[in-house]
């Protein structure tokens, strides 16, 4: 008599505790990955706007906002030429690369980098007689003649910034210490011409 009550009292207490289960599933959600009941979300919730929809907190309405006049976007460095001769001129005057040419981790990014983007044009010597040349792309002079030779480095800087004739700019493509170790193994196949 004794074993039934204990079995008795055992199944009351296992429907309870099953009772208890279900009633917390059906509080809590179905769906374990997802709460159902949060306390203190913060700002988790917070109404967000679209940046070219209107805005009502902003005096014109507007979302996006235009950058405070006179103000330069963090690690943007302001390039006050022109895409001009003359500018490429002044540019070999004033401003000169901040790297070593004879630093070998430099030479090899600058040697990466002119694959990437130069060789297609200038070739892999720099003659001028890259690929595009061959399907009917007027080619360009080649970087081991005198004339790109007697550059400054920062007139070669200029040239792939803001591009020359035929040749684009390449500043939105390019870093700007990319841009500089290109003009390095530029220097580095004219020295090597040269011999």
């Amino acid at each position: 008599m004794r074993g039934g009550y204990k079995l008795k009292k055992l199944i009351v207490l296992a429907l309870i505790v099953i009772g208890i289960l279900f009633v917390l599933e059906q509080i809590l959600g179905k769906d374990p990955s997802k709460r159902s009941l949060e306390f203190m979300p913060d700002m988790v919730y917070s109404v967000a706007y679209r940046a070219e929809s209107p805005n009502p907190h902003f005096e014109n309405g507007i979302t996006q906002q235009n950058p405070v006049e006179g103000t330069i976007a963090r690690g943007y460095k302001p390039y006050h030429y022109e895409n001009s001769v003359e500018d490429a001129v002044r540019a070999g005057e004033e401003i000169f690369s901040p790297f070593s040419e004879e630093n070998p981790a430099n030479l090899k990014r600058g040697k990466k980098m002119y694959q990437v983007y130069c060789q297609v044009c200038h070739g892999a010597g720099g003659e001028g007689n890259g690929t595009v040349t061959k399907r009917g792309y007027p080619p360009p002079p080649s970087l081991l003649l005198n004339n790109a030779k007697n550059m400054k480095d920062g007139q070669l800087y200029h040239i792939i910034t803001k591009g020359y004739k035929n040749m684009p700019a390449y500043s939105s493509q390019v870093e700007r210490q990319d841009r500089w170790q290109i003009v390095s193994y530029i220097r580095k196949l004219q020295e090597v011409k040269n011999d």
